[in-house]
């Protein structure tokens, strides 16, 4: 048995005295050896390489919410009057956003003059206005007018946000909040007068329904709540507003290892007087999983651009920068990956045999030709 496999023997040896070692040789094994162990680091860098498998998908996720995250920068629009709204197709709105929204004045140089949660906030008079006509009295529960928007008789505005709301329910406008008790004792229009001249970065995030729908900043506080365009009333008017504007961050979701958002960094100068600035962006649902099966859930997009010219409208609508977004109904995933073990071993094995097997052909071609070289070189002696 041990005879029949010594005759399966595919190397067989050959006596030492038989070997004929050259010069030539040893370079071609010294390159040869060089060679593969560069094409061995340079496949094992391959092999610790990830590279991104993308596919598309039908987006079959039927709820959720889609978040927002912005930073945007208005150097002519007051902190006082900068407004968030935002609405979906689903009926669904929110107006003038307070919550994760943070608000830094900024001079016309665009220095931070101060940052602030945004809020209505200001010291109250020790007798305010109560709801009966006559101030409050000691010991007497505060009970604020509404100014003719109570829904009951029990109904009582104890600020100006409250009042703003009755407003807002009723479909009215607050033309003059000077008028309103609660909006002069709490310096709102005071709080306007001195933001005059001064620019505003407004950044924080929101979350809404995975649903078309828009958000938009507004030079006012919209009460309309009917229809999906925000542009029907503010309570503070003013003649004109640039918004002008510039996007430092706008996402849809967390970040993805790199994908560049399309409007980060844009800046967009106003011209005009009066105008909205409109933005069309198409959201993609993309799902990106890393080379250890981590997977983050998150958004890309695409945008246009739009500006309209109030001024030559018949209907003059307040400035304002508007984000109308829809989802598309296809979802990319990027996957990490990186070739197997196997099929690096495979490629080693490649690389070792086929130089070795190329080395040997020259080193037998430089020896061969050498010999018969020789032996003519001998032939030509002996004639």
């Amino acid at each position: 048995m041990f005879n029949k496999l010594r005759k399966l023997d595919a190397y067989p040896k050959v006596n030492e005295d038989f070997y004929s070692r050259s010069l030539s040789g040893g370079v071609i094994t010294i390159a040869s050896s060089l060679f593969i162990a560069l094409l061995l680091i340079s496949e094992f860098r391959l092999y610790l390489h990830t590279v991104t498998d993308t596919q598309l998908v039908v987006d079959t996720s039927r709820a959720g919410k889609l978040p927002i995250n912005f930073d945007v920068t208005f150097p002519s629009v007051p902190c006082a009057l900068l407004s968030l709204d935002a609405i979906d197709i689903s009926g669904e709105q929110h107006l003038d956003i307070k919550h994760d929204i943070i608000k830094k004045r900024i001079d016309s140089y665009g220095n931070v003059i101060q940052a602030r949660q945004d809020k209505i906030g200001a010291p109250k008079i020790e007798k305010p206005l109560q709801k009966h006509g006559g101030r409050l009295e000691h010991n007497e529960e505060y009970c604020g007018s509404c100014f003719g928007a109570e829904t009951a008789d029990d109904h009582c505005c104890n600020s100006c946000e409250e009042v703003r709301e009755a407003y807002r329910k009723r479909g009215w406008g607050m033309t003059d909040p000077d008028l309103i008790d609660q909006c002069q004792r709490e310096g709102f229009v005071q709080q306007v007068n001195e933001e005059e001249g001064e620019g505003c970065n407004i950044h924080g995030s929101l979350v809404v329904n995975r649903v078309a729908g828009n958000f938009h900043f507004g030079a006012g506080k919209s009460i309309s709540h009917s229809t999906i365009n925000l542009l029907d009333l503010i309570t503070v008017q003013t003649e004109s507003y640039h918004i002008s504007h510039k996007i430092n961050k706008l996402s849809f979701g967390d970040a993805i290892p790199g994908a560049v958002n399309p409007l980060d960094g844009v800046q967009w100068k106003q011209t005009s007087p009066n105008g909205v600035y409109q933005y069309f962006i198409k959201v993609v649902p993309t799902v990106y999983t890393d080379i250890r099966g981590h997977t983050t859930q998150s958004n890309q997009f695409s945008v246009t651009e739009h500006f309209k010219n109030t001024d030559l409208n018949q209907y003059k609508s307040p400035p304002g920068v508007f984000f109308f977004y829809d989802l598309s109904p296809i979802m990319v995933t990027h996957t990490e990956v990186h070739a197997s073990f196997l099929h690096f071993l495979t490629h080693i094995c490649a690389i070792v045999g086929g130089v070795f097997t190329v080395a040997g052909i020259v080193d037998s071609f430089i020896y061969h030709g050498k010999k018969a070289l020789t032996r003519k070189a001998e032939l030509g002696k002996l004639r």
